[in-house]
C-alpha cells in the first residue's frame, strides 16, 4: 500500500481533483432535475434548498409522488399531445440517425479508401457545407420543403436532415486509420465491396457509429428551429415544441417543468447508456474464413 501511495504525483493528485470537480458540475444539474420533478414550488424555490423532498409534500391530500409528471404528461387541457410529440420526435431522431449513420459512412469510406481525381476536392466542398449556418439557409430551405408540400409531414422534418458533413467527415477521418490490408485480404478472398463495406467496414466501426448515432439522435432531439417552421399542427409537432409550450402554461410550476424535462430527457439517458460500451474504441479484426 505504501509502494503504491508512493507512486502518485502531486500532479496525478491534481488531475483528480480536476476531474471531480468537472463530474460534480456535470452532475449536479441532472441531480437537481431529478429531485425538483418530485416537489413543488415552494420546496424548489427555498433557500437552503434540500435535495431531499420533505414527507409533508407527500401527505397533502391533494398530491401524489407523480403529481408532476401527471401534470406534465396531461398539460391544461384534457387532450394531452405529449406522448404525439414523443413519438414524432422518436421517429424523426431515429430516423435521422440512421441514415446519417449509413450515407455517412459509405461517403466516408469511399472518401477515405479508394483513389480517385477529385477526392480532395469532393471533401473540401463537404466540408465547405459546414462554415455556413444554418438560420443562414433556413428560409429558402422552408421554401423548398413547402413548395414540394412537405409542411406539417415527416418528410419535412425528416429529410433536410437524413445526411451530415459533420458525419462524413467524421467517418472518413476514423477510416483513415482502419488498415487496407484487411481490406486487400477480403477483395484477395473474392468480397464484393458492398461485401467489404457491410462485413468489415460496419462491424469494425463501432465506436465511431455509436459516436455520430448518439450525436445525430441528440441533434434531432434538441432540434426546435426547424420543427417551429415545419410542424404547425399540434399533432407533427416534436417534444421541444411541447416543453416550450408547457413551460408558458406552467411557467409558476417549477416542479412541473422539471419533471417535464425529466421526461423528455428519459430517451437520450437510455441511448446513451445502451451505446456507451462502443466508446472505448476496438480493434479491427478480420477472419478471412468468415469473409
Amino acid at each position: 500500500m505504501n509502494k503504491f501511495v508512493g507512486k502518485i504525483t502531486i500532479a496525478e493528485v491534481l488531475i483528480w481533483v480536476l476531474l471531480i470537480i468537472v463530474l460534480l458540475f456535470t452532475v449536479t444539474p441532472i441531480v437537481f432535475m431529478i429531485v425538483a420533478s418530485f416537489m413543488d414550488a415552494k420546496q424548489i424555490l427555498a433557500m437552503p434548498f434540500s435535495w431531499i423532498p420533505s414527507k409533508e409534500y407527500f401527505t397533502s391530500s391533494d398530491r401524489t409522488f407523480f403529481t408532476n409528471f401527471q401534470k406534465a404528461i396531461m398539460g391544461n387541457n384534457d387532450n394531452p399531445t405529449f406522448f404525439r410529440n414523443l413519438f414524432n420526435s422518436l421517429v424523426v431522431a431515429i430516423t435521422d440517425s440512421f441514415t446519417t449513420v449509413f450515407l455517412a459512412s459509405l461517403c466516408g469510406y469511399g472518401l477515405a479508401k479508394f483513389k480517385f481525381r477529385g477526392r480532395n476536392l469532393i471533401f473540401l466542398a463537404i466540408m465547405s457545407t459546414m462554415m455556413i449556418p444554418f438560420e443562414a439557409i433556413m428560409i429558402p430551405l422552408y421554401m423548398v420543403v413547402s413548395g414540394m408540400k412537405m409542411i406539417n409531414t415527416y418528410r419535412g422534418l425528416i429529410i433536410p436532415f437524413m445526411v451530415s458533413a459533420f458525419g462524413v467527415f467524421q467517418m472518413r477521418q476514423y477510416l483513415l486509420t482502419f488498415p487496407s490490408e484487411y481490406i486487400d485480404a477480403a477483395r484477395v478472398d473474392g468480397l464484393s465491396e458492398p461485401g467489404i463495406y457491410a462485413k468489415i467496414v460496419i462491424p469494425n466501426s463501432k465506436p465511431v457509429i455509436a459516436t455520430l448515432g448518439i450525436l445525430s439522435f441528440r441533434n434531432q432531439w434538441d432540434n426546435l428551429l426547424w420543427p417551429l417552421l415545419v410542424a404547425q399542427s399540434e399533432a407533427m409537432k416534436t417534444i421541444p415544441q411541447y416543453i416550450t409550450k408547457f413551460s408558458e402554461e406552467k411557467m409558476t410550476d417549477e416542479g412541473a417543468m422539471m419533471a417535464c424535462a425529466l421526461l423528455a430527457s428519459i430517451p437520450m439517458f437510455i441511448l446513451f447508456f445502451t451505446l456507451s460500451r462502443y466508446f472505448l474504441g476496438g480493434a479491427a479484426v478480420y477472419d478471412s474464413r468468415k469473409g
